[in-house]
């Protein structure tokens, strides 16, 4: 299932799009799908980090090299 967003681009930012799609051959669409999906393929990493290095704090793991010390 598909689903259709609007947004609104001032005209500096809409450059940066129409110049990637000339280059790249590709669709607006795709460029702009493409660039959200990075984008917050990158957030959910962040998340994922932030609570991983929470646990890790909490069981002693501060550095890498309590990591290298634990692994070796």
């Amino acid at each position: 299932m598909r689903s259709a967003v609007t947004i609104l681009l001032d005209q500096d930012f809409d450059r940066m799009p129409a110049k990637s799609c000339r280059q790249s051959k590709r669709k607006r669409g795709e460029v702009v799908r493409d660039a959200l999906r990075r984008q917050l393929s990158l957030m959910m990493f962040d998340q994922l980090r932030h609570k991983a290095t929470l646990l890790a704090a909490a069981r002693g793991f501060l550095t890498d090299e309590d990591i290298f010390k634990a692994v070796s």
